[in-house]
């Protein structure tokens, strides 16, 4: 039985910056809970399981799109960004989730993506009509080169020239992604205000923020100017991994457009903005993203994300990228979402699965920042086992068996060990349940006070009650990569946070006059060593 959770008005956990330092729950909705028995998850699905997710102390949820879309790229490709997809249900069922998500004292922020359309997008349509209809400059136009080639070298993400030819308009249109996902022009002033306007009608509905995706891709060289070469080295498995990309994507006149989003959500009140930012540039783009107070308020990107190991010297990287000098915005972490493999897949390294969830999920908790739970990582669910024959991402089945892909991390959400299909769903779901899932289903877990669920309960709480960790400044201390220490402090609290990321014991002692507060893989452990995956935080006193 899902932890009781009291309601309360969502006035009472109001505030200005209520986001700031907070814990937040991604919902990827296909794979949450299939209500209707089409075998996907639902707005209603999410809905009806509201109590789990406030069960864990979090703050709010990230729902991933659920608009109108053909699904080319599950949701990615938005076909109306002001209605709810009939494969997710209705706009009548997002207004009883909100509602009841506010009850809750949850706070909801929902996907925009403002960077393409789907090819079915009545803008598009249009635009593809002529080149000189109302939308003609809506998207990103461009003759053939004299030899009948593509305007510019750019490529694209899941493979191939980032241009695809248009008969009826003579033209190529650029798209950063799928064919089926041509590119927006946000050089035009009325594609800004549209994608405002369907900011604003979300707004209205009383959502409390938006995560902004892939948003360094949303401008390009007008001049349509060829990538140069990135220099020889590192893994590249496409086309788009040879080049830098700094003519396709990384415009600077994206912060200006951001300034009118943050402008917009501030009008509001309390409302939350944070930017996925991913590629080779991503550390320069989100600080100038979230510079000052009139660009969003948080950022994220991909530095554990694609990470295939963690060690102190990447916990370091992230720290004193973000340290809070003046002016600079406030960070957001993730170890796993639907876009990367399962963080305990890609860092055990065949240690144990669990204990080295509940060691990530501490380390998530202490981090300076906003932190992002991915649906599952409560279960401590590893990576799915997908069969090439039931993928179904574009970039999973274009790379195979090169990359991982998404699908693995997208598997349904295991509700009930021992009904069909774990719970999700009565009928066989979109992607396959891994058979290892379903003994870490939700149900199993709440009758077992030692499980992943309870023991993230608790270390979110731990979090929530600290200032330090949810407010305080993070310095490192010098230690070898396999050992990570770190303080925490705001006002008079000092908290000092060790980890042992690697496979041996560490040799270590708690300075003097320093308690243990909270541990994770600590039992029986002698003086002056730490166990491998072992976490714990100290306190004065």
């Amino acid at each position: 039985m899902t932890a009781q959770i009291l309601e309360q008005p969502a006035s009472l956990t109001d505030a200005a910056e209520w986001w700031r330092g907070a814990v937040i729950y991604q919902v990827y909705p296909r794979s949450f809970a299939d209500t209707n028995g089409d075998g996907v998850g639902d707005l209603a699905g999410v809905t009806a399981h509201l109590e789990h997710i406030a069960s864990l102390g979090v703050d709010g949820v990230w729902l991933s799109p659920f608009f109108t879309s053909p699904m080319k790229d599950f949701g990615y490709d938005v076909a109306d960004y002001c209605d709810v997809d009939p494969i997710f249900g209705t706009l009548a069922d997002f207004d009883r989730l909100i509602e009841k998500a506010h009850r809750l004292g949850l706070k909801i922020i929902t996907d925009l993506v403002f960077a393409h359309t789907s090819d079915q997008h009545d803008w598009f349509r249009a635009s593809r009509q002529s080149r000189v209809n109302p939308k003609a400059d809506w998207f990103v136009w461009a003759d053939a080169k004299a030899d009948g080639s593509p305007p510019s070298n750019w490529q694209s993400v899941f493979g191939g020239p980032a241009w695809t030819w248009d008969a009826r308009r003579g033209q190529y249109y650029m798209h950063n992604f799928l064919p089926e996902q041509p590119q927006l022009n946000l050089h035009n002033a009325d594609v800004q205000e549209a994608l405002l306007d369907a900011a604003r009608f979300w707004l209205d509905r009383g959502v409390d923020g938006f995560r902004f995706d892939a948003i360094n891709f949303s401008m390009h060289d007008p001049k349509l100017t060829d990538n140069p070469p990135l220099p020889p080295g590192g893994k590249r498995t496409r086309p788009f991994d040879f080049q830098d990309k700094v003519h396709n994507q990384s415009q600077p006149g994206i912060v200006d457009f951001l300034a009118r989003i943050r402008a917009l959500t501030d009008s509001y009140g309390s409302r939350f903005s944070v930017a996925e930012v991913g590629g080779d540039h991503a550390e320069r783009e989100m600080q100038a993203f979230t510079q000052g107070q009139d660009h969003l308020n948080s950022a994220y990107g991909f530095l554990y994300l694609y990470a295939p190991a963690l060690g102190a010297a990447l916990v370091r990287e992230g720290a004193e990228a973000w340290h809070g000098r003046d002016g600079q915005g406030w960070p957001s972490w993730t170890f796993s979402n639907h876009d990367a493999p399962r963080a305990i897949s890609r860092w055990a390294e065949g240690r144990d699965l669990r204990a080295y969830a509940e060691m990530a999920m501490l380390l998530l908790m202490t981090l300076r920042g906003n932190v992002f739970i991915y649906q599952g990582e409560e279960l401590a669910l590893p990576q799915a086992d997908v069969p090439f024959d039931r993928l179904v991402d574009p970039e999973a089945i274009a790379n195979w068996p090169q990359t991982l892909g998404r699908d693995g991390a997208r598997t349904p959400i295991p509700w009930t060990e021992h009904l069909p299909q774990a719970g999700f769903s009565t009928v066989e779901p979109w992607l396959p349940l891994d058979p290892r899932h379903a003994p870490l289903a939700v149900d199993r877990q709440e009758a077992d006070p030692s499980s992943m669920l309870h023991a993230t309960r608790r270390l979110v709480a731990f979090r929530k009650a600290h200032p330090a960790l949810t407010l305080g400044e993070m310095t490192l201390a010098d230690s070898p990569d396999d050992l990570l220490v770190f303080e925490r402090v705001h006002g008079g609290e000092r908290l000092v946070c060790v980890f042992n990321l690697g496979h041996q014991p560490a040799a270590w002692t708690a300075p003097q006059g320093l308690r243990i507060i909270e541990a994770v893989n600590l039992d029986g452990s002698p003086t002056g060593l730490l166990p491998p995956m072992a976490g714990l935080v100290l306190a004065a006193g």
